[in-house]
């Protein structure tokens, strides 16, 4: 090998560098987005509830980018939106626990009626990759419900 070709490889290899972190922000949500999406979320809600909950379930921008979507529970227990799986509105969620058995609705409700506003960690599945991976989901209290949207850990 040339001097020539070891310094365009060398070149190569930084550039191919570079553009990785770029893509792979392009292509997962941000803690600053999913903050932004639930305040926009709760502004939604302003407008009337019921379609905003069925806005959040329906995967439709703004509120489903990525790997981003909205959640809304009830300080109660049920789900009232879900944007990534519309089978567990209605639900109960008070006893869900991830893979790792944490019960982390239980902690989320008393979150937001210490904190009001918070970052929770657990496991989830990720929608783009579809494996359980670490989640950390952004929390606003919002009257008697949770409005929440999370970023994976990759």
């Amino acid at each position: 090998m040339n001097f020539k070709q070891l310094i365009l490889g060398a070149v190569s290899c930084a550039l191919l560098a570079a553009a990785l972190p770029a893509g792979a922000a392009a292509e997962f949500g941000t803690a600053a987005e999913a903050e932004a999406m639930v305040k926009r979320a709760i502004e939604h809600m302003k407008a009337g509830k019921e379609q905003a909950y069925a806005d959040f379930t329906a995967k439709k921008a703004p509120f489903a980018d990525r790997d981003l979507y909205v959640t809304v529970t009830s300080l109660s227990g049920p789900s009232m939106a879900h944007g990534q799986n519309a089978k567990m509105v209605g639900m109960d969620m008070s006893d869900f626990r991830d893979v790792d058995g944490k019960a982390y609705f239980r902690e989320r409700f008393e979150l937001a009626k210490t904190k009001g506003k918070f970052w929770q960690d657990f496991k989830f599945v990720d929608p783009v990759t579809k494996k359980v991976l670490p989640k950390s989901m952004y929390c606003e209290r919002e009257s008697d419900v949770i409005v929440c949207t999370g970023i994976y850990k990759r």
